[in-house]
């Protein structure tokens, strides 16, 4: 099979699976959205998914974006989802959409001040460590009110999503934890925020994730193939 047509069938399967669990767990008008993660994926390959539906990329490393984003199909937005430096926020603010990973106070500072400089306000979306491991970055769960909280304060960011990246065991249980935490949020009267998205559940447990309130999966070797067709 080649490249094309093993990306498009990928997405065709992903698509279909996807449909499935939002038919089983969700209502007829909710949407789920495919993000398609292009760590490590040559931008000819990451186009071929956008040529077949995908609207949403998400980058992992700053100094791998800039070299690939001038080459990618520009209809589709890109979201960065990896660990950000303070001091590399001014290379990316421009050119990204949302900015998924934010997991301190520091970062969201310099989000604000590099958005002010350029006279835009950026959305981004809260990491939180639902599961509380030390190995992982983001906002300890009951830290994450009293953070929104003060994220409120930077006038050019815009709070509208969670994201999250649970342990490998118990999935279920943390997509659980993190859906009712996701909806406590949602019911606070927080200023300057519009949590609306639940970023969670990759290739290996997205329908877990959808029936859980996910509504956007983020998959990467579940469309374009453990390193098959990767550059490096």
């Amino acid at each position: 099979m080649n490249e094309y047509d093993f990306v498009k069938e990928n997405l065709k399967r992903i698509l279909f699976e996807v449909g499935e669990a939002k038919a089983k767990y969700r209502s007829s008008d909710e949407k789920i959205e495919v993000m398609a993660v292009t760590k490590t994926v040559a931008p000819e390959i990451v186009n071929i998914a956008i040529e077949n539906g995908i609207t949403l990329l998400g980058e992992n490393r700053v100094q791998e974006y800039l070299g690939k984003r001038d080459s990618y199909d520009k209809s589709a937005r890109v979201d960065f989802i990896g660990h950000l430096q303070t001091n590399k926020v001014k290379y990316i603010i421009d050119s990204i959409s949302v900015i998924q990973s934010v997991d301190s106070l520091r970062l969201a500072e310099e989000i604000n001040r590099q958005s002010e400089k350029i006279g835009r306000v950026t959305d981004v979306y809260v990491e939180v460590n639902i599961g509380g491991e030390e190995s992982k970055s983001g906002i300890l769960p009951e830290e994450t009110e009293e953070f929104i909280h003060k994220m409120s304060e930077y006038s050019n960011i815009r709070v509208c999503g969670m994201m999250t990246i649970p342990p490998k065991t118990d999935i279920e249980k943390n997509f659980s934890k993190m859906r009712q935490l996701f909806i406590d949020i949602r019911g606070k009267n927080i200023d300057n925020n519009n949590v609306c998205v639940l970023s969670m559940g990759m290739s290996a447990d997205y329908t877990a994730a959808i029936k859980h309130g996910s509504n956007l999966v983020r998959i990467g070797s579940g469309l374009f193939g453990a390193r098959k067709y990767m550059e490096g």
